[in-house]
């Protein structure tokens, strides 16, 4: 995923310069705009930018419209930062299509492996086929799992939960999230679905159900073993 160009949107310079730090140490290039206006120019004018980083309160047009003007023509993953903890914001982001949704204060590290996690998930060229992790091993073309060397039987369903843990391990994710990455921000069902869903694999991954970790009050995290 080296040289991936990332948009980050931002009115405050210290922020965008953090961001962009962190970024280019992990070898993506990395375009800024100052408000929403300015993001739009530079969207436009750049036909491959791989994902975008965009402020929610910000002059001139706010982060909300800048995301129904992309993705009036585009289906770029877009992470929104916020200084609020507002649940209605936070659904509102995944009814216009946001990938992710976080609040600040938020640690740099932790967006740059979000954001790696989304472009392993979106970018053609940059998934990966077979995905390992503590005794775990999907193979999507062959849509087939092994737990220690021995192929367990999943459903659609829990094949993608699954791949979307391991792909995203060590991070806390919420139900919202969850359903807005494997059923689609676009699904209106209950969260508690995810609950149903990961008991099931939990059961059929035996002893290594334990590596997915139930976070109370928001969701599931698996830690590698």
């Amino acid at each position: 995923m080296e040289g991936l160009k990332i948009l980050v949107v931002d009115d405050e310079s210290r922020m965008r310069k953090l961001i962009r730090d962190f970024l280019v140490k992990s070898n993506y290039e990395v375009l800024e705009a100052e408000d929403g206006v300015a993001a739009l120019d530079v969207f436009f004018a750049q036909k491959d930018i791989a994902l975008v980083v965009l402020d929610v309160m910000m002059p001139r047009m706010d982060g909300w419209q800048v995301c129904k003007e992309i993705r009036a023509y585009s289906k770029v993953p877009i992470i929104m930062l916020t200084a609020k903890g507002d649940e209605r914001d936070e659904l509102l982001g995944f009814q216009l299509g946001v990938d992710e949704y976080i609040t600040k204060p938020f640690s740099p590290k932790i967006l740059v492996a979000r954001i790696e996690a989304i472009l392993r998930r979106t970018n053609p060229q940059s998934r990966e086929e077979k995905l390992a992790c503590g005794g775990i091993q999907i193979d999507r073309a062959a849509h087939q799992v092994l737990i220690d060397g021995q192929p367990i039987e999943l459903s659609f369903k829990e094949f993608e939960l699954l791949t979307y843990f391991v792909e995203n391990k060590g991070i806390a994710l919420s139900r919202e999230k969850i359903l807005n990455s494997v059923w689609n921000y676009d699904y209106f069902g209950d969260a508690r679905t995810i609950d149903t869903h990961v008991k099931k694999l939990r059961s059929k991954m035996g002893a290594k159900g334990d590596m997915i970790k139930t976070i109370w009050g928001m969701g599931y995290k698996l830690e590698a073993e």
